[in-house]
């Protein structure tokens, strides 16, 4: 068995093989990285590379040497401190493993964590692994734009880039074979009678040599190959089902939101935008506002836009509902939700928003997610979703977050890949 190795280098003299291998080892490290780093960048910045620090002791590699064997005491000449037996002190500070918060030592000496640099496509991927639009399907669509290119058997004719070599020289070999094997079959009867007659001069044997001269170019002029030995593939196009989704993206920008929470929330709907483009190709992005009124904005409205109300969270999902019935057909679109928000609702309109969820938006839906930005306790309105979480099960899911810290986990809850096809509980 022969093994190739691709040893050519990518940029910056790296090879790409060696860097999958080395971020594949120290797995763990970047992750944790990753996951401090999105708590603490600010929302323009959340998908630039990263910095990664591992500590010296996690990258020491098992040295071996010879030994002479057996236990062996002495005491170097020059010593003038220590006498056989003695254990001697590990000197204090510089003889760690670096980077650590001991006192200024005047001997002894260590190493540095080891720090490199991952890229941006690196970061991301290790910020988004294992996530997945939950209850995900495939939708066959009346007009698909997705072809996928399947053989359709063989063809005499056919452009050079369709040839089929393996059946083109198929054809030639039995073709070869039926034009000579008549031929053939002559030829070793002649070579047959000829045997032991060498230098014979009958004029039988001279015929035979003349006939066998005739024969031996005739097969010689059997052409490797012809063009009717030539075969092409055919390949025919068939339409593809998609995965086509939709998310809508719902904020809260009502006056009970102060600039901490609504940034919070921001940063949820980053992760999800930045993971929505990374993984799906096919999916778009309905960003909602509202306050006592909803309205459907563009992203940069969305993210930077300063508009503030009162706090009505039923119109925002009666205009949810609204854009579905106009432009997404649930028999071609998996259709998902996100909601955040602190919880503050006007007077009776959180029985409206469960009613609206209940019997309206989640029958449609693939996957909706709640989230509550609060340090003060639940509100009415997660009371009433709870009831929603517990009646449907893996399509609803809610989680509170009170902390910057607390984004990037509680994404990974409501977006983990589900393996063992077990419903998502909710959490608090």
């Amino acid at each position: 068995m022969s093994y190739i190795i691709d040893r050519r280098l990518n940029s910056k003299d790296k090879s790409a093989v060696n860097r999958q291998r080395f971020l594949k080892r120290y797995k763990k490290h970047i992750k944790q990285a990753v996951t401090d780093a999105v708590s603490k960048r600010s929302i323009t910045d959340m998908e630039r590379g990263e910095n990664i620090g591992i500590p010296q002791r996690d990258i020491d590699e098992p040295a071996f040497g010879h030994s002479k064997g057996g236990v062996r005491e002495r005491v170097l000449p020059g010593n003038k401190e220590f006498l056989s037996g003695d254990k001697i002190k590990r000197p204090d500070g510089g003889a760690g493993g670096g980077a650590g918060n001991g006192s200024a030592s005047g001997s002894g000496e260590g190493l540095d964590d080891f720090v490199f640099q991952i890229t941006q496509d690196e970061f991301l991927e290790f910020m988004f692994e294992d996530l997945e639009l939950p209850n995900l399907v495939r939708r066959q669509l009346a007009s698909t734009e997705t072809f996928k290119r399947v053989k359709a058997g063989i063809s005499d004719q056919g452009t050079p880039n369709q040839l089929n070599i393996v059946r083109s020289m198929r054809s030639a070999y039995a073709r070869r074979i039926a034009l000579g094997a008549k031929k053939r079959r002559r030829r070793n009867e002649i070579l047959a009678e000829l045997a032991g007659q060498e230098g014979s001069h009958e004029p039988t044997v001279l015929a035979l040599r003349e006939e066998l001269v005739v024969l031996e170019r005739k097969l010689a002029n059997i052409p490797f190959i012809d063009d009717f030995d030539l075969k092409y593939n055919i390949h025919k196009k068939l339409p593809q089902p998609s995965s086509k989704a939709v998310m809508f993206c719902l904020m809260d920008v009502s006056g009970s939101m102060d600039q901490r929470t609504k940034d919070i929330a921001k940063r949820f709907f980053i992760l999800l935008y930045l993971f929505l483009q990374r993984n799906y190709e096919q999916t778009e992005v309905v960003f909602i506002r509202h306050h006592s009124t909803a309205k459907e904005v563009e992203e940069e409205e969305f993210f930077y836009s300063r508009e503030t109300g009162g706090t009505v969270v039923s119109s925002a999902l009666k205009l949810m509902s609204g854009i579905i019935e106009d432009r997404y057909p649930v028999s071609e679109w998996n259709i998902y939700g996100a909601q955040a928000s602190d919880g503050d609702n006007w007077t009776n309109d959180s029985p409206i928003c469960h009613d609206l969820l209940a019997n309206d938006l989640l029958p449609l839906l693939q996957y909706y997610c709640y989230i509550e930005i609060t340090d003060r306790g639940h509100q009415e309105l997660w009371q009433y979703y709870e009831k929603l979480a517990e009646a449907h099960g893996d399509a609803f899911a809610l989680r509170a977050i009170e902390d910057y810290a607390d984004i990037y986990p509680v994404f990974r809850e409501l977006f983990q890949r589900q393996s063992n096809g077990q419903p998502m509980s909710s959490g608090s």
